[in-house]
């Protein structure tokens, strides 16, 4: 009798689960805890306690794999325009809707909210991104939609509602309300002045006639919307998917996109066959009113990013710590400890400067720094996390090999997700671009950021004198816009290490960041980082 057992199964490691993603993140408690949203903590520790839990990342895997599908027909050929989701993508929907990120800073503001709001976004997202979109356009849209008389009575209780709702019904037949966009055309892109979508008036609203490229969650109950009245600039539409009459809207589902990553989540190509909207905001002034929402939106990209940054690194050590290469740990080797303690330094320092920016948006307003923080800082985060973490993922991945670069690996869905981040709410040229707008027409943000910054002793004086004279050259030279970005970004992670991190992560992070522009992670070598054992337990403390 044969044996045909070729092989034990041996030094192989699976994957991190029931695990805290709150607890066993010191850099995020520790930021909870100084911004202001201490009072969230127990709150914190048990979402992340859910998410942790094994069904959790199945219920992610299936969003992902059984994606969207549109339904532009009933069985008797009634036009309906529908769309199907796997029952996980509800599932994680309701979890969403239930722990508040939706609306939680707006529906019960107190000190910290938006703190503790983006504490429970970095989580989310290390868990499922997809979901996190149709979340962060609803929330962007309520600080637009409460300012309209004719709509907010009407939607608050719906935007405010902890029930996430996904019947395809009449809004007054529903318990809760998501909100979309839908501003990119074909000939447009990023430059949304190219908008050729036309409004007539039509009753007591508008009737819209044109297309969007990009209509992202074409299942939400409301879009906000651009379109040109006459002659005149774009305006801002409120595009609902139910007329107030009952029946359905004329916006007609073409296709959905076929995109890289974000997959459990709908993207749409529509046109608008005299869909009903009503104007939010000033006639002409849809640009300007949707760069407000861009405000919040732009911020959960930051959010995004720096949760596929922690995901990726979670991974990265849990594997290296367990797996063996040429006789001992593979963390142990002091090339892949260069680079996961790079990793961590990437993660950490995203982390405080997110939760840093969540607080601006606490006290804007009544400090002029978090109002500078908040116009110049979330547009050069925004630039420079999300690329980061496009390059970070990478790395990650090649830390666990040819089993990283496989789908049974969570590190292809982080990989995929990672560049709509930068892509979305203004690509990398047109959010430094916008860094270089703030700075120069804006009085009083580039003083007061400028002032906070000279006055933190941590910063090496040379490189703030850098920073000065690039923004005075790069007003005149847009091209340097980029480096600007990337400049300011670093000098106030650095700045925020210093004041609030472990003196080693704060040495390490100035030593392998400032001046040292375009590296790969892991090329400054050990000496750079000193006592890597000592970082890659503060950033994954289990064994």
């Amino acid at each position: 009798m044969h044996d045909w057992t070729t092989h034990d199964v041996d030094n192989v490691v699976d994957p991190p689960t029931g695990y805290n993603l709150y607890d066993t993140d010191l850099a995020l408690r520790e930021a909870v805890l100084r911004e202001g949203a201490a009072w969230a903590d127990d709150t914190l520790h048990g979402i992340g306690a859910e998410l942790g839990q094994p069904r959790q990342g199945e219920l992610a895997r299936l969003a992902n794999a059984c994606v969207p599908q549109a339904l532009p027909y009933d069985a008797q050929g009634r036009r309906v325009d529908r769309l199907q989701f796997h029952p996980a993508w509800h599932e994680l929907m309701r979890d969403i809707w239930r722990r508040g990120l939706h609306c939680s800073a707006w529906a019960q503001p107190r000190d910290g909210g938006f703190v503790a709001r983006a504490a429970a976004f970095v989580l989310q997202g290390q868990l499922e991104a997809g979901t996190l979109c149709p979340t962060t356009m609803t929330f962007a849209a309520v600080p637009l939609l409460r300012e309209q008389p004719q709509l907010w009575p009407r939607l608050q209780e719906h935007l405010f509602s902890a029930d996430y709702d996904s019947a395809d019904v009449p809004l007054e037949s529903k318990r809760g309300m998501l909100v979309g966009m839908g501003l990119t055309e074909k000939q447009g892109g990023s430059d949304l002045r190219a908008t050729s979508t036309r409004a007539r008036p039509a009753g007591e609203g508008h009737a819209l006639i044109g297309h969007k490229w990009f209509y992202s969650a074409p299942q939400a109950d409301a879009h906000l919307v651009l379109a040109r009245v006459g002659e005149a600039a774009p305006s801002c539409f409120h595009v609902p998917r139910w007329l107030p009459d009952g029946r359905r809207n004329a916006v007609r589902v073409q296709r959905l996109k076929d995109k890289l990553g974000n997959r459990s989540n709908a993207s749409a190509e529509v046109e608008f066959e005299d869909a009903w909207g009503v104007m939010v905001g000033e006639p002409g002034r849809g640009i300007p009113t949707l760069l407000r929402m861009a405000h919040y939106t732009r911020m959960d990209n930051v959010l995004g990013s720096t949760a596929l940054l922690r995901a990726g690194l979670v991974q990265a050590l849990h594997h290296a710590r367990r797996r063996r290469a040429f006789g001992k740990a593979l963390e142990t080797h002091a090339p892949m400890q260069a680079v996961l303690a790079d990793l961590m330094l990437e993660a950490e320092a995203a982390t405080a400067l997110a939760l840093r920016l969540a607080r601006s948006f606490d006290h804007v307003g009544a400090d002029p720094l978090a109002a500078a923080l908040q116009r110049v800082l979330v547009p050069a985060a925004k630039f420079w996390v999300c690329k980061r973490a496009v390059q970070a993922l990478a790395e990650c991945m090649e830390v666990l090999g040819g089993n990283g670069y496989v789908e049974e690996s969570m590190l292809p869905r982080l990989l995929r997700e990672a560049p709509v981040n930068s892509i979305w709410e203004g690509s990398g040229n047109v959010v430094a671009l916008d860094v270089l707008r703030a700075l120069r027409s804006e009085p009083d943000a580039a003083p007061a950021l400028r002032e906070w910054l000279h006055a933190q002793p941590g910063l090496p004086r040379p490189a703030l004198h850098e920073l000065d004279t690039l923004c005075a050259q790069a007003l005149q030279d847009t091209s340097l816009a980029r480096l600007v970005a990337q400049q300011l970004v670093l000098l106030v992670q650095t700045a925020l290490l210093q004041a609030h991190a472990p003196q080693q992560v704060a040495d390490a992070f100035c030593a392998t960041r400032l001046g040292r522009g375009g590296f790969v992670f892991g090329a400054a070598g050990a000496a750079a980082v000193g006592d890597a054992a000592q970082l890659l337990r503060r950033a994954w403390p289990l064994d």
